[in-house]
């Protein structure tokens, strides 16, 4: 969370205030931290939610505090979406956002606040958790999950995201890459592939804005399935070998994993109106500084989403939509993306076409 205390910011992560002086008074407010590692993520999440509304609001409502909660994310991670434990994560924050709203309601600045609630991503049950660098050693490349101490041209490094694996070529080998693409493309589980250097049947990594000097030579971002897991929440994706089937994980373009929460009550905003123009948390910046009154130095990726205030203009907003298409021999796969002005949105991306035999075991 970050607030002015007396017209300065102050930030506090991991329940640790950077000065001695203002933890000594937190903690004379609240009692001590939870830095029991026993502690649930319900009581460090109470716990942070009181410090917001009874330590840096105690004098009054800052004009802007972001408070991260770490719920439901933890629960789905472990016992996936829609799990008993899941859903009671989702119940104890919505029992910390209902104590903000009554903090401001007792300070009568209900009336006069914004509330943003966000997640910062969407969430998917692992269908299958694939060992990608035991496969690809199986097929003859030599990777891991780092260099060895004596590295070869062509060594791959596989650095898994959950939904998404990184891959680095030593030397950006193009023999190397081009064969893994090849691998990749005759998978089963291989969802849309970007490329630092042209493949056919790939996207460029600057159609994801990944494009940068030190970037991977390939990007692959695992399939998804539209069906729903042992606890009938939607969305199965294949994912990386950090945590096994059943879990709960994100970063792939499933429906699932892009679709996050986006909620926004107060003066500014309309009142029961759906926002069904493309949106994204890269929105949130201009909008806070929007309503703040700041102007933004320089250029935001996102845009301010106007049509959701009461001030704004009657003009529609244009989306204009773009499907790329990227084939070589049985493989082919779509990105489709939208664009409100200047801002890009990336849709939900389809399960590619190929025909070849799977490579892993169901």
């Amino acid at each position: 969370m970050d607030v002015p205390m007396r017209n300065r910011p102050l930030t506090i992560f991991a329940g640790a205030p950077i000065k001695t002086e203002q933890r000594d008074l937190l903690i004379k407010l609240l009692g001590p931290f939870f830095d029991d590692p026993r502690a649930t993520a319900a009581q460090r999440n109470e716990f942070a939610t009181r410090a917001l509304t009874e330590f840096l609001w105690r004098d009054g409502v800052a004009d802007f505090s972001l408070l991260w909660l770490s719920e439901p994310d933890m629960s789905e991670h472990n016992f996936a979406p829609g799990s008993p434990q899941a859903v009671a994560a989702i119940k104890s924050v919505d029992f910390d956002l209902d104590s903000i709203l009554s903090a401001l309601e007792k300070k009568h600045a209900r009336d006069s606040t914004d509330v943003l609630v966000v997640s910062d991503h969407g969430f998917s049950t692992i269908r299958r958790s694939i060992d990608l660098v035991a496969l690809l050693n199986t097929a003859g490349f030599h990777a891991g999950t780092s260099l060895p101490p004596a590295p070869k041209p062509g060594d791959v490094v596989a650095a898994g995201n959950a939904g998404t694996v990184l891959f680095y070529v030593h030397e950006h080998d193009h023999e190397t890459t081009q064969r893994l693409v090849d691998w990749l493309q005759h998978s089963d589980f291989a969802g849309t592939i970007f490329t630092r250097d042209k493949a056919d049947g790939t996207f460029p990594l600057r159609a994801i804005h990944l494009a940068t000097a030190d970037s991977p030579d390939v990007v692959m971002a695992f399939r998804s399935y539209a069906e729903t897991n042992q606890f009938g929440a939607p969305g199965l994706i294949d994912a990386d070998w950090n945590r096994p089937a059943g879990e709960g994980t994100h970063a792939t373009l499933a429906v699932t994993d892009i679709h996050n929460i986006f909620i926004a009550a107060g003066p500014d905003f309309r009142s029961a109106f759906e926002d069904d123009a493309p949106t994204g948390n890269i929105d949130i910046a201009p909008t806070v500084l929007h309503l703040l009154g700041i102007e933004g130095n320089g250029h935001f990726d996102g845009r301010i989403v106007t049509e959701a205030l009461q001030k704004r203009s009657n003009d529609a907003i244009e989306v204009k939509q773009e499907t790329l298409t990227a084939a070589h021999n049985e493989w082919q796969q779509v990105l489709k993306t939208s664009r409100v002005g200047e801002t890009i949105y990336f849709d939900p991306a389809a399960a590619p076409t190929n025909h070849h035999a799977p490579i892993t075991d169901h």
